[in-house]
């Protein structure tokens, strides 16, 4: 049996083509951007067959991930958590939560120091879509130089609720290497001269994989972050977008158009 014929189950093979399937396609764009947000800020990674694994060794949001590339069963938990414990030193002087993303079911890990953080569902749009007109008192720039992207950051600091960034500043997200990677494209809403909405955009592999979309509190409400999510979404308006949402975020997007694929499963471990 060769590589692309073996079961579903046991994942994808470094054989496999990226375009073998949309999931294929969102995991390898998946885990090269978080690849790359960790190298913008000195970060880590880790590649395997069965996993993709980045760290920045502080709270960094969406840099401290891991990636399941295959399912985890019985047969490999051990291996593969022990694996993970090694790169992100749990125990050791590391800080900042780690989330282990798997697009399959998992085994209970709590046993392994890890809680259950959710279970997000990954989304699908269609390309063909127009561009709807923004509110009319948000200004929407794309992110394109230093300035713009520290005021970015600066409502990324804001709109996530983790205060634990604060310490670090604007570049606590997202580093100034992402200006020089075409595959990145952000933009932020302004009303007047203060940035309040964000969202971001990775396209590669065939899919523009929406991200990083906040809005400051004291703005939301207004339509500001879907207005952002657009986009985003429709960064090359002929490849189709996805992403993935929190359970109340999901009936804006299914408003747009977006459509519900299935579930990840999330776990979280926290370093002191």
């Amino acid at each position: 049996m060769s590589d692309t014929a073996r079961p579903l189950e046991t994942g994808y093979e470094p054989t496999t083509p990226i375009a073998d399937t949309l999931l294929r396609r969102f995991l390898c764009n998946w885990t090269e951007a978080i690849e790359t947000l960790a190298t913008s800020m000195g970060g880590n990674t880790l590649r395997r067959d069965n996993l993709h694994a980045a760290d920045v060794g502080r709270p960094a949001g969406h840099a401290n991930v891991a990636t399941l590339l295959r399912p985890l069963t019985s047969a490999n938990e051990e291996e593969v958590l022990a694996a993970l414990a090694a790169f992100y030193g749990f125990g050791g002087n590391a800080s900042g939560a780690v989330v282990l993303f798997s697009p399959w079911p998992t085994p209970d890990l709590r046993s392994h120091g890890w809680s259950l953080m959710g279970h997000p569902p990954l989304h699908l749009l269609p390309p063909g879509r127009s561009l709807p007109p923004a509110p009319p008192d948000l200004r929407i720039e794309e992110v394109r130089d230093v300035a713009a992207l520290r005021a970015w950051g600066s409502a990324a600091g804001t709109g996530f609720p983790f205060p634990e960034w604060e310490a670090h500043g604007p570049g606590s997200l997202i580093g100034e290497g992402v200006l020089d990677d075409p595959r990145w494209r952000l933009w932020t809403g302004w009303l007047e001269e203060r940035p309040v909405s964000i969202a971001a955009a990775f396209v590669e592999h065939g899919i523009s994989d929406v991200v990083l979309v906040a809005t400051v509190p004291e703005a939301r409400r207004q339509g500001y972050g879907e207005a952002l999510t657009w986009r985003a979404a429709l960064a090359e308006p002929g490849l189709p977008a996805m992403l993935l949402s929190s359970d109340p975020g999901r009936p804006v997007y299914e408003r747009m158009g977006f459509l519900p694929l299935f579930r990840f499963t999330l776990w979280y471990r926290d370093r002191p």
